[in-house]
């Protein structure tokens, strides 16, 4: 089982976009797949990756699959600041991901800013 691969940061404004880490947003959302949809559900969230890591507010977004659940899923996303998460939720690739995700899996997702951020 794969996760999300690795990444180096794009480089070029990388230092001017995270220089204030205090705006930054972390998201994290838990999907654990409906029966007979793991399948399904890996090729929508496969299918959010690129776009999504190309987006002028993402700084990461990553993929994760559990070791002892092939079921469940993890997406891990930083974004340079709350602005940057409403871009991406008005995106026709997460419009797509918000219309199917709900008959795919059950879903918890977390919005987190910064508290002790290095």
């Amino acid at each position: 089982m794969t996760g999300g691969a690795l990444r180096r940061p794009r480089l070029g404004n990388f230092a001017k976009r995270i220089a204030n880490m205090s705006d930054t947003v972390k998201v994290v959302a838990i999907l654990s797949a409906r029966p007979g949809k793991r399948e399904e559900l890996k090729a929508l969230l496969d299918g959010m990756v690129a776009p999504s890591r190309d987006e002028a507010g993402n700084l990461r977004y990553d993929l994760w699959q559990d070791s002892s659940d092939s079921n469940r899923f993890v997406l891990d996303e930083l974004y340079v600041d709350h602005a940057a998460v409403a871009s991406h939720r008005a995106t026709p690739h997460f419009q797509n991901y918000a219309l199917a995700v709900g008959g795919l899996a059950e879903r918890t997702a977390l919005a987190l800013d910064p508290a002790a951020v290095a």
